[in-house]
């Protein structure tokens, strides 16, 4: 044994700072069992009671054995790194679609921070890196057990105010994996759960995800906890005060021409895509009635844009634009809590956004605000009877809640499914914040024509 301590000087050296980093990570996790496995660390550099590179004997007599496992060798060095890196410091997210634009666009590749709010450990521990919940052969990455409680390592800051931020799908905790869009809730809302569970061959089978395993979203932060908000044709306010929209908002639009057609030039200039571009067909997709009741004559081309405040402005400018009117509020279908008539994509609210410690009263009014909250995310039994609420079968007038929760929408209001359609964002579900746009691909231009946005490469995407 007195043998195997007498390492070189790199030897020693390399085992100090590999132990240094290790106990600085495990001070940071707040896990001290995994002290346990230092003399583990101790036995790779020094001792090497373990034979770990059994097969490089093999390098001249069994060169096929010894290539075999090199390969081997790496590739589980790499995955067990990258489970890491994408665990605790960052990953890689791609636009998938166009809720945020302008301020991100389809085919933006992030560089996700996760450091920065915090990384989570994993609910999941026992999970395939590199895939969030499903191979693309079919079957699930991860294994459902153990079941780690939520836990979230210091960050470098609290999410803040106007923030575009990476989250799980809160809705996505239930999915029926024929149908995730629209969410399980809304497919129960319209066609009911009885209707889901009977109709495999439409729905397919419904499961249960766990908080990490759930979709990855990303929207703007636009209410905090303990905040009131409120929206009034459009406009945003928090607490009674007014929320000045980004630059990079946009609403849609119908937009009037006096009875010629736009050219691909104008709304290339304009920035907007081809799957975008809407000339509208009244007997389709408005009805004539509609378009009457919006001013707007049906027997001259109709156009539906999602447009920026100047680029409305700049549309408004040209000859050949007659009539813009913003797409009105009836289009923006059932909000959340689903069921809830008086509430409306563009007038919604107000809704009290809970934090940690906040001991509310809980009435037949907002009841269905917050029951998946109670629920789902904070794991009680809940229901009402006759008006009265039982949290864990006892009646209660009150519930203390036990995280933040936050309200995310799109930058591109009307094209964006948010907050005001699935509801409240716990602080468990926060993943990161965007850092930079590392790559963007324009799925409209070819390879040679624009496809590539070098103009976004390295671009800051954090608000």
């Amino acid at each position: 044994m007195k043998g195997r301590f007498n390492q070189p000087v790199k030897q020693w050296i390399k085992f100090s700072v590999w132990s240094l980093i290790y106990v600085l990570f495990i001070i940071w996790v707040g896990n001290y069992w995994w002290l346990l496995l230092l003399p583990l660390i101790f036995d790779m550099f020094i001792t090497h009671i373990i034979p770990y590179d059994w097969w490089k004997k093999y390098k001249d007599t069994n060169p096929i054995v010894y290539t075999i496992c090199s390969w081997i060798d790496a590739i589980v060095f790499a995955l067990v790194a990258v489970y890491f890196i994408f665990l605790y410091l960052f990953q890689n997210y791609q636009i998938p679609s166009s809720s945020l634009e302008k301020s991100l666009l389809v085919g933006d590749f992030l560089f996700v921070s996760k450091a920065t709010y915090g990384p989570r450990v994993p609910n999941t521990p026992l999970s395939f890196p590199l895939v969030q919940h499903t191979f693309p052969w079919g079957g699930k990455s991860y294994i459902e057990k153990p079941q780690w409680d939520y836990k979230r390592l210091k960050g470098l800051k609290d999410v803040e105010r106007d923030d575009i931020v990476v989250f799980n799908f809160p809705a996505g905790d239930t999915v029926a994996v024929r149908q995730p869009n629209p969410d399980y809730y809304t497919l129960c809302h319209y066609y009911g759960r009885e209707v889901i569970e009977a109709r495999k061959d439409l729905f397919g089978e419904v499961v249960w995800r766990p908080v990490d395993r759930r979709e990855n979203y990303v929207k703007r932060c636009v209410g905090l906890p303990g905040d009131s908000l409120q929206i009034i044709d459009n406009q945003i306010y928090i607490n009674n005060c007014v929320l000045e929209d980004h630059e990079g908002v946009q609403y849609c639009y119908y937009v009037q021409t006096d009875g010629s057609t736009l050219s691909s030039k104008v709304f290339d200039k304009l920035g907007i895509s081809k799957s975008d571009r809407v000339l509208l067909n009244p007997s389709v997709d408005v009805g004539k009635k509609e378009l009457a009741a919006m001013g707007l004559d049906s027997s001259r081309p109709v156009y539906h844009l999602p447009l920026t405040r100047a680029m409305k402005s700049a549309l408004a400018q040209m000859v050949q634009i007659d009539t813009i009117v913003i797409e009105p509020d009836w289009r923006g279908g059932d909000v959340y809590p689903l069921g809830r008539t008086e509430w409306t994509r563009d007038n919604y609210g107000p809704i009290y956004l809970p934090k940690k410690g906040d001991c509310l009263l809980i009435t037949p009014s907002n009841y269905a605000v917050y029951e998946r909250v109670i629920r789902n995310y904070e794991g009680n039994d809940v229901m009402m009877k006759d008006s009265v609420v039982y949290i864990n079968g006892v009646a209660s007038t009150h519930y203390t809640f036990k995280m933040d929760y936050y309200f995310m929408m799109g930058d591109n209001r009307h094209q964006s499914a948010d907050s005001r359609y699935w509801g409240f964002v716990p602080e468990d579900h926060i993943v990161g914040q965007p850092v930079f746009v590392w790559l963007s691909l324009n799925k409209d231009k070819g390879w040679f024509d624009g496809r590539i946005r070098w103009d976004r490469f390295m671009k800051y995407a954090g608000n």
